[in-house]
Formats: C-alpha cells, structure tokens, sequence
C-alpha cells in the first residue's frame, strides 16, 4: 500500500519489451543492457507523486491519464514550416527533431573545427560505439529518476558532442526539437551526451517547441561532462504547445577550473519540470544555474536544480525569476550541498516571483545543507505582486496603466536574461519575453 500511495503506473511501462526491438541499435549488447535495466527500474518504480518530497509541488495525475503512444516517424516537412517565431533566433549548426527523430532535411550542418565530433545518437550508436559506451547512462545509473530511467529505456535519437582537448566550437550548436501531433497523444524521449575534454569550449542552444493541439510528452535527459578548464554555455527555451507535457532532466559533472553556464526560459506547455543537477568534483569549478517562467492560464512550470560542492574552492551562482498570472503555478526547488571537505565553498541562491493575478500560486523551496565551515552561502525566495508606487510614477509621466504594467514586468525579468554570461545570447531571449509580454496584453 505504501509504494501504490506513493508512486502512479507510468506511460508505457509495459510496452517496452515490444517497442525496444525497432529502437536504434537494438542488438547491440552494452546498450540492450542498458535499456532493459532502466526499463526494469522504472516499471518498479512508476511515476512519483506528490507524496514524494522532490515532488511535492508537481502532479503528474493528469500526464498519467493519457494513454501515449511511442511517437512514429514524421513524413516530410517543409523547412519554413517549423514554428520559428517560437524558436530562439539562432545563427550556428542546426539539429532539427520532430517528435524526438533528427530531421536531416531540417537540419544544417556545416564544416567542423578539428577535435570536434558531433552526430546524432542514432548514428553514433554504431560509428562512435566505444566513446559512447564510456559515458552514455554514466552520469545518471547510480540514481533513482523515473523519467531519467524512461528515457533511458526508449531513447531513440538525440545528439552526441565530444570536443577533444583544447578544441572549440566555432559557432553555437542549435538542438531544435519539435512536438507535432494529431490525434493520437505521443511521447518521445530525445537524449543528450556532451563530453568537452580539458579547455575545451562549446555554446549549446535549445529549443523545445510544438506544432498543433494534440497532448505529447517530450521527456529529455542529457549528460555534460566537462573536463579540467573547459567551458561550456548551455541556454534552453522551453516554448511547448499548450496540450504538452515537458519533463526534462540535466546532469552535469565539473572538474577543475571548468564553468557550465546554464539558462533556461520557460513559457510553453500544459505541465513542465525542467531539472538540473550540477556537481563540481574539482578545484576552482564553477557554475551558474540561472532562469526564468512566465506563466498563464493553468499552466504548471517547475523549476528544480541541485548544484553540489564536493571540492573545496567552488562557486555557484543562481538566480531564477517567475511572473505568473491568471491560475498559474510556479514551482521553484533549489538546494546546495556543501560536503564536507569542500572549505572556501561560494555559492549564492536567489529565486523571486512576480503574481499578477489573485489565483495565480508559486511554492518555493530553497534550501542550503552545509558541513563545512569556512564558506560563503546565501539563499533567499520572495513573492510579491508590482509595486502600486512604482505604477504611479509612470502613469504621472503619461504613461497609460497597462503600458506601465508591461514596461515593470519586462524590467524585472530583465534582471533575470541579464544573468547570462553571453551577451549576444540575451537577444533571442529578450525577444520571446517580449512576445510574451504583448500576449498578455492583447
């Protein structure tokens, strides 16, 4: 009775003996292995509810009434068919998935710098098998993730970057990923694999977005891994049709002196949970976990993230920023762990929202767990509604109220898109807030 109370029966658990036969590299002994022990841990387990701590605050009843199924391959689609106005305006190599398949016809990838390697997964299952097999589930076997073991277990394509040392990558790759469905609710699980060797540096951009009214589930899992002084820019939209379900789980592991700079935007989608778990195993790591969700309607946004400062002489930063109106719920789930050994530790944490409607709801949940003793931590969470003072003085300077309105909300998500270390990787983000912002106007 305790496990049923404390977990729901996950979409195509069953299934997964069938569907893993037509899976790209079926056969392939390491992998089938691999498959088979995520899907056995993951029929045990079922989706967690809200009687599990780290999901306290999402539901997943309502992902778990929808009988999806494994999403099939897309005929042809025409280039200009893709949603770009809900894509990040991005000029760099291009890998397009259509319910979680590399589209080639889609995609546009140019001449590679020497020591780079990129493919989707598909492809490298069988031309890069033993690099793959060195890091693929590696990051992720030891703990128990549901949708991580989901994805695992029905991974069909997805993107495999490697950078040897001191190599870098020219221009940002563009990871676009597209949802598009008719009648039938579909699930996909796309897979990312990023190994960046010593110094070596990299931008990676994500856009998650979808094409008609029809439910799907895009479940994501990547693994970084970045070696001694590499450097990696990681910036994500998720911008998921209104019917979607988005959950997506990031692993990251830091050596010595390397940066992983992340930022994630979430408007899209019916539910979403957008996870990342960053440790830094070496000295002089770093990382900056910054975001922002703009929510409406009844959407649900959930941002969780994890950073763990195993080393002595760390830094993290993390900002996240919520405007949410009508009967929106904002989740917000952030813990830092200071082990030990890891004196000099600096890590700051910072999460605020904004409500512009009575029934719209945010939980926050920071939390700072330290063994240590000489670090330097900080923590904090606010909610509140605009500032009638602040709303005044503008209306004084003849500014209409709803003008007004929108010229605060854009400035205080600001505050969030100006965390990014990347300048010009601002721009496309400024832009979808701003079409968020006008949304909400008209």
């Amino acid at each position: 009775m305790a496990l049923a109370a404390r977990s729901y029966p996950g979409p195509l658990a069953n299934r997964h003996a069938e569907l893993s036969l037509k899976l790209a590299g079926a056969g392939v002994g390491w992998l089938d292995t691999l498959r088979a022990d995520s899907a056995a841990r993951y029929r045990a387990t079922g989706l967690p509810t809200p009687k599990v701590e780290a999901w306290r605050y999402t539901n997943l009843k309502d992902l778990v009434g929808i009988d999806f199924a494994s999403a099939p391959v897309v005929g042809d689609m025409a280039l200009d068919s893709l949603p770009r106005a809900s894509l990040l305006a991005v000029n760099g190599h291009v890998l397009a998935f259509v319910n979680g398949r590399l589209r080639p016809d889609l995609s546009t990838l140019d001449t590679l710098p020497a020591g780079v390697t990129l493919l989707p997964l598909s492809e490298a299952i069988h031309s890069d098998e033993q690099a793959l097999s060195a890091h693929l589930g590696r990051l992720v076997e030891a703990e128990e993730n549901p949708f991580v073991d989901l994805n695992t277990a029905l991974m069909e394509d997805g993107v495999v970057l490697r950078l040897a040392d001191g190599a870098v990558l020219d221009k940002p790759l563009h990871i676009i990923s597209v949802g598009a469905v008719a009648d039938t609710p579909l699930a996909f699980f796309p897979r990312l694999l990023a190994v960046l060797g010593r110094d070596a540096r990299a931008t990676i951009f994500e856009s998650h977005a979808g094409i008609g009214e029809g439910a799907y589930l895009s479940a994501m899992a990547s693994e970084i891994v970045l070696g001694a002084g590499a450097h990696l820019e990681h910036y994500k939209l998720q911008n998921e049709s209104q019917s979607a379900f988005h959950v997506a789980n990031t692993r990251v592991t830091v050596e010595a002196g390397a940066v992983y700079d992340n930022f994630v935007l979430q408007i899209g989608s019916r539910l979403s949970r957008n996870e990342v778990h960053t440790a830094l195993i070496g000295e002089g790591a770093s990382c900056r976990l910054n975001g922002a969700y703009l929510g409406a309607g009844k959407q649900h946004l959930d941002s969780t993230t994890f950073i763990d400062h195993a080393v002595p002489v760390c830094a993290s930063r993390e900002v996240y920023k919520g405007v949410l109106d009508d009967q929106a719920h904002g989740v917000f789930q952030g813990k830092i762990l200071v082990r030990r050994d890891a004196q000099q530790t600096d890590g700051h944490q910072l999460n605020r929202a904004l409500l512009l409607s009575r029934q719209a709801e945010v939980n926050a949940k920071p939390e700072l767990e330290i063994y240590a003793d000489d670090v330097k931590c900080s923590h904090g969470a606010t909610v509140g509604e605009l500032a009638d003072d602040q709303l005044f003085y503008l209306q004084a300077r003849g500014i209409d109220r709803e003008t007004a309105r929108g010229l605060l909300i854009e400035a205080y998500v600001q505050e969030a898109l100006d965390e990014i270390g990347n300048a010009e990787a601002r721009l496309p983000f400024q832009r979808l807030v701003g079409g968020w912002l006008k949304s909400r106007k008209g």
